[in-house]
């Protein structure tokens, strides 16, 4: 069963997929490979806000933790 924590961490990478990013295609490719850890590392230099840093590390604090169950 996928976690709302997933489902809305995968509608954001989708929404930044759609975007012209440099590290596009490893994003993606982190993402159909179930790699929470690769993503965080891919979206490590991004210039979040401190709001949008702490909500995107706890999606993916979730992701991960979904995963180890």
């Amino acid at each position: 069963m996928i976690s709302a924590a997933q489902v809305s961490l995968r509608r954001w990478l989708r929404r930044q997929l759609a975007q012209p990013l440099p590290m596009r295609e490893r994003l993606e490719a982190a993402v159909q490979h179930d790699d929470p850890a690769e993503v965080r590392r891919l979206l490590a230099d991004v210039p979040f806000t401190r709001e949008q840093r702490r909500h995107v590390d706890g999606l993916l604090d979730a992701w991960r933790e979904e995963l180890s169950r």
